[in-house]
């Protein structure tokens, strides 16, 4: 595209351009091709690791793929995909796309309502799945759904197996019957608001983003290289997680998968990643964790002068680089402190990506100081995820970063962020009405994000339609006060509410890990839950005292008046996407009660 004209655009030319024939397995037929025996993945075995080279990666797809002809999948043919992550929802991502068909990515922590809207408005004919629970649900997704189900654990040989018959030649040339306009797959949006929607992503949009993405300065020289060791643990049904996946891939960097979160820190330290995927709450309670070990072993001050020094330390690399004294109590601080935070990524982590959600500025600078360089981008499904990362020599901590290779950026009217480039999706699937409204008239996807341009980098400050406005006419973005409050290691989530309300409230969820520690710290007992310690005076007086340092950030208008300690945490499937994004609508409809609390007259 030309570079557009506009006094609040930035536009990066484009480092690739995509063919006509482009398809999302090139890379894996071109890595099998040119350096097959290179450890292109690793997988659990019976609890340890065991790499995959690219040609036997190429080889299980091709068979998987020819399973699928025999089966009767013909080209364009939609299948649904449904697990955690591991090694076999990439091999079957892959074979789906090899035998021409559409992949469609369901969350696992979908509710029997949702996997059965998805199955059927995406009309998917098969599907593949992880464990016999989720073989159940996908089965009972309705009477009018009658597809064939694969379990993903155990499933696949039989599958693989049935394609012997089919000759690779037909596999082959089925493979590159589809070009760059061709569906690649339907993702649909994680649901913050209403039912989710089936974006249309092309093999064009995916290659366009993974090649300007692996184009894109110091990307392949510092961060994905062949000596890169990935570890993804976010679900790959998120946009984000496949595309960073794919970006290693084509790169050569080594994948691995875990779907394990509950022993994550051990799948840390056994396979040891150079690079990490995560949202920002990862590095919220990495950071929250080694404070809070730091005050239960008595030494509360010696972290905050770490914390002090990490972000002074990032800070000053921005303006010409830190001084001598700098660099030495950085050098003391690493031995005490940092460099146990990143043994609890494995060790060996240099960089990091974040998408999602902000990082914000104090986060980002802090895990930077650690030793940890955490790339933060912008994107949604509707952009085949980035738009926007703060590059390796090009950082501005704090924004999303500049425009990727390809992808132009826009202010428009109300602070709106507009879209446009190779990456932006073709539209939603079955909804021609809502496809138009998402695109002004000069074709600018409109993303519903606020935010500034400023040199290039882009600050988002929150969503259109999450904007508070009082009583009194004030506009607040609740999301800088929310981040804020989430650094507070007795703080799970909050969510600020007062539209058409005289002043600023807050619902606040604690994490019940910390939660715990603190009431062995000061006597308490909760066998009844949070709900029983909520009211406790100490414990409101530790989140008040964390709310009035928010509070400080922002005018008095913007500011907390009342908050209100939930009975229990948010679970993801309802008041939480799958990527940690909160549902607002339904958390203010399911806590009515609460705000109604928060302006009732005290006493």
């Amino acid at each position: 595209m030309e570079e557009p004209s506009h006094a609040d655009t930035w536009y990066t030319p484009a480092k690739y351009v995509t063919s006509p024939r482009a398809n999302a397995t090139d890379d894996i037929v071109d890595n099998a091709l040119h350096r097959p025996d290179h450890e292109a993945f690793a997988r659990k075995v019976d609890g340890g690791w065991r790499t995959v080279t690219s040609r036997e990666f190429a080889d299980e797809v091709q068979a998987l793929a020819a399973g699928l002809m025999a089966a009767g999948i013909a080209p364009g043919d939609r299948i649904a995909l449904m697990s955690g992550s591991r090694y076999e929802w990439m091999l079957c991502d892959f074979a789906i796309w090899t035998a021409g068909a559409v992949s469609v990515p369901v969350y696992e922590t979908s509710s029997p309502a949702q996997v059965e809207w998805i199955l059927r408005d995406s009309g998917a004919r098969a599907a593949f799945v992880e464990g016999e629970e989720r073989a159940r649900v996908v089965t009972a997704a309705g009477a009018d759904w009658v597809g064939e189900v694969w379990r993903m654990d155990g499933g696949l040989g039989r599958l693989a197996e049935l394609g012997r018959s089919v000759p690779r030649e037909l596999v082959e040339r089925r493979r590159r019957a589809v070009g760059a306009d061709r569906p690649a797959t339907v993702v649909y949006t994680s649901g913050t608001t209403g039912r989710p929607r089936g974006c249309l992503i092309s093999h064009g949009n995916l290659v366009a983003e993974v090649r300007n993405v692996a184009a894109a300065d110091g990307i392949t020289e510092n961060v994905l290289t062949d000596r890169t060791t990935l570890l993804v643990f976010l679900p790959p049904a998120h946009v984000l997680a496949r595309v960073v996946a794919l970006a290693a891939v084509h790169n050569g960097a080594q994948v691995a998968h875990t779907g394990d979160l509950e022993h994550l820190t051990t799948e840390l330290r056994t396979y040891r990643p150079t690079l990490l995927l995560a949202v920002p709450r990862i590095f919220e309670k990495l950071r929250n964790t080694a404070q809070r070990t730091a005050v239960a072993g008595g030494h509360a001050r010696m972290f905050r002068a770490a914390e002090a020094t990490a972000v002074a330390y990032s800070e000053a690399l921005d303006r010409g680089g830190p001084g001598l004294w700098l660099r030495v109590r950085r050098r003391v601080f690493d031995r005490l402190v940092f460099r146990k935070l990143r043994a609890a990524l494995g060790g060996r982590v240099a960089w990091a990506c974040s998408g999602g959600a902000p990082l914000g500025a104090g986060l980002g600078h802090f895990m930077r100081g650690a030793g940890v360089t955490v790339l933060e981008g912008w994107g949604l499904t509707e952009t085949t995820s980035g738009v926007t990362l703060n590059l390796p020599a090009a950082q501005r901590v704090g924004s999303v970063g500049r425009p990727l290779p390809g992808c132009a950026v826009r202010i428009g009217p109300g602070g709106e962020v507009l879209v446009k480039g190779p990456n932006v999706f073709g539209g939603y699937l079955h909804d021609e009405e809502a496809t138009a409204e998402a695109f002004d008239d000069d074709g600018w996807f409109r993303t519903g994000d606020v935010g500034e341009l400023d040199d290039g980098y882009l600050t988002v400050t929150g969503r259109k339609k999450d904007l508070i406005v009082t009583a009194v006419g004030k506009n607040v973005a609740p999301a800088p006060l929310e981040d804020r409050l989430r650094a507070h290691w007795l703080i799970d989530q909050c969510v600020l509410v007062g539209d058409r309300r005289p002043y600023i409230g807050a619902l606040i969820t604690l994490d019940p890990e910390f939660l715990t520690w603190w009431g062995r710290e000061h006597d308490r007992s909760w066998a009844g839950g949070v709900a029983e310690l909520r009211d406790d005076p100490e414990l409101r007086s530790a989140v008040q005292a964390a709310v009035d340092e928010a509070n400080r950030t922002v005018s008095a208008a913007e500011s907390i008046r009342r908050f209100r300690i939930l009975g229990r945490g948010f679970a993801v499937g309802e008041e939480l996407t799958p990527s940690q994004k909160v549902r607002r609508g339904y958390v203010t409809t399911k806590f009515a009660a609460d705000i109604e609390a928060l302006y009732a007259p005290p006493g």
